[in-house]
């Protein structure tokens, strides 16, 4: 991996804290994800379930995570197995896990090999009542694809159909929006990484050049400082392309007087950045594009100061729809008609905000969290206010990661990253 080793102690209080959630006589299992085919002898880049990595740092495939807290065998109340390494296999594939690696990585000291899953499964299934199966769950979800979660379950089931089932992904939900000091200095760093990114595209952007060359400048920085790269698909959208919320195609040419609408970040060690940043081709927004800048702007740092412990989700959003309301009133581009006739489901706003300000963020970039419960203090949420208006050719979105606080305004990660307009021309015009 190009990341530094993660002190193994995250994952060692990570496994305490969902273990402290499970019913008694019980155990949870963990698959790593499969390497997905493309054709042929092709594959996709091996990317690690997020789920099994939370509980033990562990970033290879064909791996399983048993978890029995009340096993009668000590040695059983934590297992890793892992597919064999061996020096054949060193030489074809690269280095795997050792048996001593998985310790060191995961603070797991019982690690079997994968062919001595059945006999040693079979041994746990035999002293426990309740198998918690880890479903994905996330309310955005939309899954076709049999995962190897999905096949190990079908196997367990049908092997041993007298247990009691349990959900693995609410406990997770819960404990993965909540972040440790180790985690928010992982995502800290993704973040800073995506700093350098932005800064290099500000002396590069002029006239002329293709969004693609944009999306090939940030991927340089990324890996560099030891991302595997984007932390999602980018979205670099000059001109009218920025109305499209999510344009991934990249391949026009940014022409003098248009803005680039950048949703731009790294990942590292798997944690997510995520930003969006507007820029001016020419180095200087006209006076309409700043009036519209500086009013997303001042509805992105209204909402943040409103993710505080005890917040709703739902209830947040409804009061950065009455500040993007008023903005929008202020350019013109709705009028008090508008609001007073509005349909309560579909506020006037939405005409040219259509799209959520917040969503949590972590090791998924749409990561987990129950969108019903308070918030609270450590929870990472993005604040991504924006307004398009196709008829003038332009779409301005904004958009930090920040943590909240126990008391006062959210820690913004992305303080360092240039967003005030002045800074941003500046920085595009030094010689």
């Amino acid at each position: 991996m190009k990341y530094h080793l993660i002190d193994k102690n995250l994952f060692i209080k990570n496994r305490k804290n969902f273990a402290a959630k499970m019913k008694p006589n019980s155990i949870a299992v963990f698959n790593s994800n499969d390497i997905y085919p493309i054709s042929a002898d092709s594959t996709m880049p091996f990317e690690q379930h997020r789920d099994i990595f939370y509980l033990s740092g562990v970033d290879q495939e064909e791996s399983v995570l048993v978890l029995f807290p009340d096993a009668p065998n000590e040695k059983h109340r934590e297992i890793l197995f892992l597919k064999e390494t061996s020096e054949l296999i060193a030489i074809w594939e690269g280095e795997k896990l050792t048996k001593e690696k998985a310790f060191e990585t995961s603070g797991i000291k019982t690690v079997y090999w994968l062919q001595d899953l059945e006999k040693i499964f079979f041994e746990i299934m035999t002293q426990c009542d309740t198998v918690y199966v880890n479903t994905n769950e996330h309310y955005r979800a939309n899954v076709e694809t049999e995962t190897r979660e999905d096949r190990f379950t079908k196997w367990w089931k049908a092997k041993y159909p007298a247990h009691s089932v349990a959900k693995s992904n609410p406990i997770l939900q819960r404990l993965r929006s909540v972040k440790d000091a180790i985690e928010i200095d992982l995502m800290q760093t993704a973040c800073n990484i995506t700093e350098k990114g932005f800064r290099r595209l500000l002396g590069f952007v002029k006239p002329g050049v293709w969004e693609y060359n944009l999306e090939a400048e940030l991927l340089h920085e990324f890996i560099n400082h030891r991302s595997k790269g984007f932390a999602y698909t980018p979205i670099i959208a000059s001109g009218n392309n920025a109305n499209v919320l999510h344009y991934i195609e990249n391949n026009q040419q940014c022409k003098e007087g248009e803005l680039i609408l950048m949703d731009i970040a790294a990942e590292y060690a798997n944690y997510s950045s995520d930003l969006s940043r507007t820029i001016p081709v020419s180095g200087k927004f006209t006076d309409r594009q700043r009036a519209v800048y500086d009013a997303v702007l001042r509805v992105k740092n209204e909402a943040t100061k409103m993710l505080v412990p005890g917040a709703i989700w739902a209830d947040y959003h409804v009061e950065v729809g009455k500040i993007m309301t008023s903005e929008l009133l202020g350019l013109g581009l709705i009028d008090k008609a508008d609001v007073q006739n509005e349909d309560p489901e579909w506020p006037a706003y939405k005409k040219y905000f259509m799209h959520g300000t917040s969503h949590h963020i972590g090791l998924d970039t749409h990561d987990y969290g129950i969108l019903t419960e308070p918030m609270q203090a450590n929870m990472v949420f993005t604040v991504e206010p924006g307004i398009y208006i196709p008829d003038e050719g332009f779409g301005i979105r904004l958009e930090d990661d920040v943590v909240v606080q126990e008391k006062g305004e959210p820690f913004n990660l992305m303080a360092n990253i240039p967003i005030e307009a002045e800074e941003i021309e500046e920085l595009m015009n030094q010689s």
